[in-house]
């Protein structure tokens, strides 16, 4: 088994597992690599999709969702329709941690994070605004999943054996207004045991949630299936529940690690989903193998 391995979503991942493999060399916690990971990503306004300068939603409001879990215990943790609290990731760690809670939302998870001693802040950047009037649909037009799906999830191997993960997003921009989707939910955007392996989603998260897609592919872990050999198999379910709905297939990627550090990822046709994974021989970035409905 190596040192330590950490994969993220998407080429900004890359930003993710270097702030997570400084930790993990330092031998710190799979848990604590992927909270700084996703923060990391958080921190960067030029990704609108996650965090400080994530785009709004359909009134302009940037709403948060994030969980974390480790996979030691089974703890978990998730924050949604966070506002004006930056760090959801870390945010989603104080409701695992202090709360006998695994879910806070809206206004109770703002307040939450201001007993916890986290700033509030505005998440609004002027490229950002910008970005969102750019995309904004016309009056009167009926509400349609955006492009904007870069979710960052982030799975995490310790040097003890231990997994975690985290995973962070603002969500679909234009959503409507208190919209969740798979990043805050527990066996949805994230799962993670040390007895079976971690998984991890990113895509349109209704898509996701219907198939409880982490979940799904952690079970496959543990019936023996490769990393690589589960993601595929979500993949095709979530085709074969987009044809039985009579709609074509949405943009969905997964990522999984295993439990001697071996990783896996798969997408839906024309999604173009990357990936990136450092170990302590180096950070590399991959394109994940695509299924379609066909195959």
């Amino acid at each position: 088994m190596p040192d330590f391995v950490v994969i993220a979503t998407w080429p900004f991942g890359q930003t993710a597992v270097k702030a997570a493999a400084v930790l993990l060399a330092e031998g710190k916690t799979a848990l604590d690599a992927a909270v700084a990971g996703a923060q990391a990503v958080e921190d960067d306004p030029a990704v609108h999709s996650v965090g400080f300068g994530g785009l709004g939603n359909a009134v302009g409001t940037v709403q948060l969702d994030a969980c974390v879990m480790e996979g030691k215990t089974l703890a978990c943790g998730g924050v949604a329709g966070l506002e004006n609290v930056r760090h959801a990731a870390a945010l989603a760690r104080r409701v695992m941690e202090k709360t006998p809670h695994l879910l806070l939302v809206g206004d109770g998870a703002k307040l939450f994070a201001v007993q916890q001693g986290f700033p509030l802040e505005t998440l609004l950047t002027l490229e950002s605004v910008a970005a969102w009037e750019k995309a904004r649909p016309k009056p009167r037009t009926p509400v349609k999943p955006s492009d904007d799906h870069d979710t960052v999830t982030v799975l995490a191997l310790d040097k003890t054996g231990s997994l975690a993960g985290a995973c962070t997003t603002s969500g679909l921009a234009h959503k409507l207004p208190g919209r969740v989707g798979d990043s805050p939910l527990i066996g949805a955007g994230l799962y993670v045991d040390d007895t079976a392996g971690a998984a991890g989603g990113t895509g349109i998260g209704e898509e996701i949630i219907r198939i409880v897609g982490s979940h799904l592919i952690v079970e496959a872990l543990r019936a023996g299936k490769s990393p690589q050999e589960a993601c595929e198999m979500a993949v095709r379910k979530v085709n074969v529940v987009a044809v039985r709905r009579g709609v074509h297939p949405a943009r969905v990627a997964f990522i999984a690690l295993g439990l001697k550090g071996n990783v896996g990822a798969a997408c839906t046709a024309g999604t173009g989903f990357q990936y990136a994974v450092a170990r302590s021989s180096g950070i590399e970035l991959f394109t994940a193998k695509e299924i379609d409905a066909a195959r």
